[in-house]
C-alpha cells in the first residue's frame, strides 16, 4: 500500500471549513495512540516526524508502521516531512514513498527560500509528494531549530501570492504570531493579516504552533482559512506527564508496557480534544 499525501485531504478540509490535525509522532507508541485515536472518531489524520524523529525512529521503521496503520484503520493517514532543511534527507525519504514534505527555508532571505522551495516542488511533484512551505517565521523551538521572538516575521501577504505563484508549493505555513513550544503569556494573533493572506492566496493555509492556543482562537483561524493544524509539544507534556506520575506513584517499576500505559491515556484525551476542535472527526 502506498503512502497518501496530504493534497486530497487539505483540499476536502478547504472546501468544507474544517482542519486536518497534524500530531508529531516519536516512535510506535504515539504513533499507535495518534492513529487508534484518529480511527474512532473518524479523523482523517497528519502523521508528522521532525528531522530528529526520523534519524531516531528510523526512515524505514517510520514507512512500514505507518502503512500498517493505513492497511488496519482505513482512515486517511499522511506520514509528514516536518521541518525538514536537508535536501538530500527529504529525496531520500521521498524516495522511500513518503508523499508529504515540509521544507523549511523560512530563515533565509526570500530570494533564497523561493530558490530552495522551488528546487524541492520540482523533484517531490516529479513523484507525486506535495509540498509545504513557510513564508516568515515562528519564535520557538521546533527540533533543534530555534527562533527568538525578536527575529520572527510574520507573513506579508502580497509576498504570500508570489511566493506561491513562483514555487509552486500546494500548501502555505504563515507566520502570524504562532509559536513553537509552549506561549509565555497571552497569545496575540494578527487574525486581519490571516483574512489578508487568504484574499491573496488559494492553496490550503497551515498553523503551526498550534500548542497552548485555545480551542475557540484556533477555530476562528479555521473559520478564516486554516485547514492544517500542527500540535507537537501539547502531546509531549501529556505522555511525560502520565510517565512520570506513573514512575512516582510506582519508583520500582521497570516494564515499558505498563509504565507507557499511563502516558498514553495521557495522550489520548488530548488527541481527541485536538481532533475535535478542528472539527475533523467524522469527515474520514
Amino acid at each position: 500500500m502506498a503512502l497518501l499525501s496530504t493534497r486530497k485531504m487539505l483540499l476536502d478540509a478547504q472546501e468544507k471549513g474544517y482542519a486536518v490535525p497534524a500530531f508529531n509522532i516519536h516512535n510506535l507508541e504515539t504513533m499507535k495512540i495518534v492513529v487508534e485515536t484518529a480511527a474512532e472518531l473518524r479523523s482523517p489524520v497528519i502523521l508528522a516526524g521532525t528531522p530528529g524523529t526520523f534519524g531516531y525512529a528510523g526512515e524505514e521503521y517510520l514507512v512500514s508502521m505507518v502503512k500498517e496503520a493505513m492497511n488496519k484503520y482505513q482512515i486517511p493517514i499522511s506520514l509528514h516531512l516536518d521541518h525538514h532543511e536537508n535536501i538530500e534527507d527529504i529525496k531520500r525519504r521521498v524516495s522511500l514513498g513518503i508523499h508529504s514534505v515540509m521544507i523549511d527555508a523560512s530563515h533565509h532571505e526570500f530570494e533564497e527560500n523561493v530558490r530552495i522551495v522551488k528546487a524541492v516542488v520540482e523533484y517531490a511533484h516529479w513523484r507525486d509528494a506535495t509540498v509545504e512551505a513557510e513564508l516568515g517565521q515562528l519564535s520557538g523551538i521546533e527540533d533543534d531549530l530555534i527562533v527568538d521572538e525578536k527575529d520572527a516575521k510574520y507573513t506579508n501577504p502580497k509576498q504570500a501570492k508570489e511566493f506561491v505563484e513562483r514555487t509552486g508549493i500546494d500548501s502555505l505555513a504563515v507566520a502570524i504570531g504562532t509559536a513553537h513550544g509552549m506561549y509565555i503569556g497571552e497569545p496575540k494573533l494578527d487574525l486581519e493579516r490571516l483574512v489578508d493572506i487568504r484574499k491573496e492566496v488559494d492553496i490550503p493555509l497551515v498553523l503551526h504552533g498550534a500548542s497552548g492556543l485555545s480551542d475557540d482562537l484556533v477555530c476562528e483561524t479555521i473559520r478564516l482559512g486554516i485547514c492544517k493544524v500542527n500540535i507537537a509539544t501539547e502531546l509531549k507534556l501529556a505522555f511525560v506527564k502520565g510517565l512520570r506520575s506513573h514512575l512516582s506513584e510506582q519508583p520500582d517499576a521497570n516494564d515499558p508496557r505498563k509504565y507507557f500505559a499511563d502516558a498514553i491515556h495521557e495522550m489520548k484525551q488530548v488527541i481527541s480534544d485536538k481532533i475535535m476542535m478542528c472539527g475533523s472527526d467524522g469527515k474520514a
